[in-house]
Parts: structure tokens; sequence; C-alpha cells
């Protein structure tokens, strides 16, 4: 017998539930049923008690056979190792079992042993198996010491089994509600145009970490799928190389595992070291250096030491660029050549194309994730609430896979069609910005301006405020009316990324789009953004100056989305290397600026020459690379904002 794919279940209810009625459902088609009683007899007195065990007993059919666990706790164990794969094993309950591995007769015990003995016991049975157990997490603290000591041992209990199980039921006034199905519906996916994971994050996957606000979802968890490539170029033997040369074979992606996360405001993620990155900058000051220091790229040194929790931070090893994949269809797509961003995308994974080509030189891992394509937002919603949702998911995933890797830096960029009109759209729902304001010229393939595509622009995204004038600004409804696809995955990076404390590099529209939508999530996540260069563009302006993410160059490069990141990483590197490597001024180390000869007498060889006159000796400076500092302790995390001195946002 098998109901539903599950093969052990725990049934969870409270007192006169009905979880014992239904735990006796679920067996009914058995052909050979144990049934296990755990209970003592109790009082001889107590003839309710008695009354009860008796009710249990008429419900049992003859066919039955019953088994008693009262004398020995650690005996059920043994029964589920030896029941037969033809046999099903009904345990009824586990809060007597637990009564009676704590009662004084059974001293000295240890209960945590013995509940991890049953739940490898549960794992191992070739049996079906069926437990039932009161839920006493919903109930009041004990006041009694005997009370307390019983609710802690049997909620560790339910929650060792619960896990061991392959499916689990809260029944509430006789209603069954499934809380871990094996068989689940699948909530709607990401279209075909994107493999659509879900993400996974539990308290493990955090270590080290705050802890990570999310709950198991009311809908039923997404189908195991992967994520796409992870791509490793190498720089080109020559200038030019031959196209289609392979660069280098993608690593494969990591499966997933099926999970309920949910995605909502009010997310209690870690904060940056509010402490190391003021350190950081003072201790700039005290460097032996001949000018007056590193001047505003000190906030490099400043974020890297917040986000690193160490005063010394080191330069990022290990990056990886994400560059998301996804079109809008209507006027926000106005001006683009049809396929130009397919051809991206598929030039990038080639290792062909600026981003590919920086990413090679710098040494970071390159992934290119297909988002769901947004529909017009002038006629539509973008999205549909469930593919939002999955898009999220998928872009915490994400960052969780750059993290489980031992990425230490996220560089985040995108190519699609109609990005900058939806990111203006998002930045005029959540910062009351005007389209024209902040939707760049539009310039053609032959470096033209072309001003109806920009006009045509406008008028998508006017159409869209109006559309939605009477709708919540909530950060998931704007993905879905506005923000579509790739703002909604790049979201979902930033929280995870928060999550996992990685920092992540922002280059362009869709970033700073995806960090405004964040805010309602979690306000946490800015403060682990960091912008290289505002590229000119104005919707990178205006957000940056609403997270308060000061740009820390201004090139105005526009060499695509990401790759502009990838030209001033070098330079941020050296930064803080740098940093790391630079003694602390003599001066202020006790050292002696002195000459170390000046003690001496002075020679009275004729032969002696002073040596400020005559030619000095030219030795070859060492320029030996320093050894490259670790990654700097995890830091404990707060909810307060970083000090002043540390404008990462």
């Amino acid at each position: 017998m098998s109901v539903d794919g599950w093969n052990t279940v725990l049934v969870l209810g409270g007192i006169r539930s009905g979880k014992s009625e239904f735990a006796e459902s679920l067996v009914t088609d058995a052909p050979v049923v144990r049934y296990v009683a755990t209970a003592p007899e109790g009082d001889p007195e107590d003839t309710e008690w008695a009354t009860r065990l008796a009710a249990h007993r008429a419900r049992r059919p003859g066919s039955w056979t019953t088994e008693e666990t009262t004398e020995d706790p650690r005996r059920l164990a043994d029964v589920l190792a030896s029941a037969e794969t033809n046999e099903t094993v009904l345990v009824d309950d586990l809060g007597g079992w637990v009564t009676v591995l704590l009662d004084p007769d059974h001293q000295p015990a240890d209960d945590v042993a013995t509940i991890a003995e049953l739940a490898e016991a549960i794992r191992g049975c070739a049996a079906r198996v069926v437990l039932v157990s009161p839920e006493v997490g919903l109930s009041l603290v004990p006041t009694t010491p005997l009370g307390r000591a019983f609710t802690d041992a049997l909620g560790a209990a339910n929650r060792a089994v619960a896990d061991a199980c392959d499916a689990v039921v809260l029944v509430v006034a006789g209603q069954p509600v499934w809380l871990k199905s094996v068989n689940a519906a699948t909530e709607p996916a990401v279209p075909a145009t994107a493999t659509e994971p879900a993400a996974t994050v539990t308290a493990a996957s955090a270590a080290g970490t705050a802890p990570v606000a999310a709950s198991l979802a009311d809908t039923e968890p997404t189908p195991e799928v992967q994520l796409p490539d992870v791509l490793t170029h190498t720089p080109p033997a020559t200038p030019t190389p031959e196209p289609g040369d392979a660069w280098a074979a993608p690593t494969m992606a990591l499966p997933m595992v099926a999970t309920g996360l949910v995605i909502q405001p009010g997310m209690e993620l870690p904060m940056p070291d509010e402490y190391a990155g003021p350190q950081a900058v003072d201790r700039l000051a005290t460097l032996d250096v001949p000018g007056a220091g590193l001047g505003v790229l000190d906030r490099v040194v400043g974020f890297a030491a917040a986000t690193q929790g160490t005063s010394t931070p080191a330069a990022w090893g290990s990056v990886r660029v994400l560059l998301l994949h996804g079109d809008h269809a209507g006027g926000a797509s106005a001006g683009t050549v049809a396929g130009e961003s397919a051809r991206r995308a598929a030039q990038a994974r080639a290792g062909q194309g600026a981003l590919a080509r920086l990413a090679a030189e710098s040494g970071a891992s390159l992934q290119v994730v297909d988002t769901p394509a947004a529909a017009p937002i002038e006629d539509q919603p973008a999205l549909t609430p469930e593919q939002v949702e999955s898009a999220l998911r998928y872009g915490w995933r994400l960052a969780e896979q750059a993290a489980d890797a031992g990425v230490q830096l996220l560089v985040l960029g995108a190519c699609g069609a109609g990005t900058e009109a939806a990111a203006a759209a998002v930045l005029a729902a959540t910062a009351g910005a005007e389209p024209p304001a902040v939707l760049g010229r539009v310039i053609t393939d032959s470096g033209e301006i072309d001003d109806a595509a920009w006009m045509t622009r406008c008028a998508a995204v006017r159409d869209a405020l109006h559309r939605t004038r009477r709708s919540s600004r909530g950060a998931k409804d704007i993905l879905a009316e506005l923000g579509g696809g790739d703002v909604a995955v790049a979201t979902g990076v930033l929280l995870g990324a928060t999550a996992r404390r990685v920092p992540v590099l922002l280059d362009g529209p869709v970033g700073l789009a995806a960090g405004m939508v964040s805010r309602d999530l979690a306000g946490q996540a800015r403060h682990w953004c960091l912008l290289a260069d505002h590229g000119g563009h104005p919707a990178v302006r205006l957000a940056a100056d609403v997270l308060g993410l000061t740009p820390l160059l201004d090139l105005r490069l526009d060499l695509g989305e990401g790759a502009n990141a990838l030209v001033a990483l070098p330079l941020l590197r050296s930064v803080l290397a740098l940093a790391a490597a630079l003694p602390v001024h003599p001066s202020l180390d006790g050292g002696d600026d002195t000459d170390p000869a000046g003690d001496e007498p002075e020679s009275t060889d004729p032969s002696y020459a002073d040596p400020d006159l005559t030619e000095p000796d030219v030795t070859e400076p060492d320029f030996a690379e320093p050894e490259p500092a670790g990654p700097g302790p995890a830091s404990t995390g707060t909810d307060e904002q970083p000090a002043s001195g540390l404008r990462a946002g």
C-alpha cells in the first residue's frame, strides 16, 4: 500500500483532532498491519484513560497485530528495523512514547540519542510506516519543569521524524492539511525561455550568516531542474582569434532541490559589518604612501571591509558575471534590432564580444541566464504573479549557487530589448520619476540618434503607468506589471546574495531597478551593492541617488551592462591589494626616520667621500607581488545601517 507516492508519513494533530482516525484510514487497504501501541496503561483508578484506550482497541480490525513498547522505548526502533516489505506499521503515538522515554524508571537515558535512532530507523525501514504524534508547537509553554521537558522532547521528536518521513500531514478539526508531500502539485514555472529552479534556503545554507526570513510556501514545491551553465573562458592567444574557436568547456550546473521558499516584504537579511568599514577607512590614513591616499576610492576599501567583516579586506579573487537575457515586447523595445539581444547572449556564451573577453582577462566566470520575456506593458502586465514568484526564486538560487562555489563578488548585467524602458517604468513607479527624465537617448547601430524610437518608449511607459494607476505599488506588483523577467530575476539575485553575504557590483538600469524593488522586500540588500560607474545613464543616476550608491568613477562607459563594471574591476582589485599590502608609516609605527649612520664619528680617511656628493648606487626595486591576503571573517551582521563613512548604499 502506498498513498500518493509516500512510503513513510507522520500524522500530526492536537487533542481530539481526529489524527488517529485519519492515520488508520491510510492503512485500511493494507493486507498486513502491525499496530504499535506506545502509551502506558496508566493508573488503574483512572477510568477515563482506560476508556480512551478501549476505544482505540475497538477501532482496530481483528486482522491487525498489536505490539507494545511501553516497557522499553528503544524497542520502537527495533520494531521498525525488523519490519518486512509486505507489512505496514502504524505507530500511535509518539506522545506516549516520549512519556515513557522520560519516565524516571528509564533514567538515566539519552533521549536525544534515542530520538535520533528512531529517525534513522524510519529512514531505513523496509515497510510502510505511519506515525501519529501530538502537535505541541502551538500550545503555551508549560509552567512545570516536567511539562517543559515533555514538550521539548516531543517537539524534537516531531522535527526529527518529520525530516525522516516522505510526507507530513497536520489534522485540524478532522481536516488533513499536507505540510510535506511527495507528489505535490507544481507551480507554474518560468517559460521555456528560461530553465526555472526553485530556491533552497535553510539554516545550513546560510551558515555563519544572520537568519534568513524564509518560510514554507502555501503552494506546493516546484520540480527539480538545472541552472544555466557556468562558463569559464580564457583570454585569447592572439588579439584576433579565429571566429568559432572554443575557449573553454562549461562546468555542469548544480541540480536543484524542491522547496517552498517565500520571498516576501520585510525579510530579515544580514547587514554588512558597521564597524569594519569605518575602521578600514581610518586605517588608510596611517599607510606609508607618498601622497594623500586613495581619494574617492577609499569607499571601495570601506565597502569591501564591511562586507568581509575585517578592517584589512582582501581583493576579490573569485568573481562571477551574471548576464540576464530577456526581451520586453511592445513599445519598450522601439528602436532595437530584432534578435540582437539573442545574438549578444550567444556571443557571450561562445566567449566572444566585449563582456566575455573582459571576463576572461579578469579571470571571472560567466553565466548567461535566460529570463522570461515580458509582455507589452502598455497593454497588459509584463508577467503573471506566478512567473514573478518563480523568477524571484530563480535569481535567489543563482546567488546561492555562486556562494556555494566560493564566489566572492557578483557582477550583474543584462542584455535585452526594452530593458531601459522597463527600468524607467520601475523608477517612475517607485521614485515618482518622469519617464522622459530617466529614459536615455536611443542610439542606432550606425551611431545616429533615433528620436522617434525614444518617443515611442516614453509613450509606452506613460501608458503603462496610466494603466496601473490604481494598482498596488508593492514590490511583486511592480515586477508583474512593469518590471519583467530580467528585473525580477535580478531582484532575486540581490536578495539571495544578501542572504549569503556576497557583494554585488551593479552595472546598468536593470540592476538599479532591481535595487529599487528590493527595498520593499529586504532593505538590507542595497548595503551589499556597489556601483562602479553610472555610464551617463539618467535612470542609473536617479536610482543610485535614491539608494545612496555613489558611483566610484565617472568614465561614462557604454560597452553594455556588465562590461562597464569589468573595465573598472582591475582598478578596484588593485586598490584593495594595495591597501592590504602597504605597511603603516614609520612615524606612526614607532620607527626612527633618522640616518642610522648619523651617530658615527666623521671619518678622517682622506679617501672618504661625502655620500651626498658621490653618485648613488642604483639598485633594482623588488616588485615581487605580495602574498594575497585571505578573505576576511564573516561579520555577525546587524540590522543597523553602516556608518556614514561607508557609502556603499
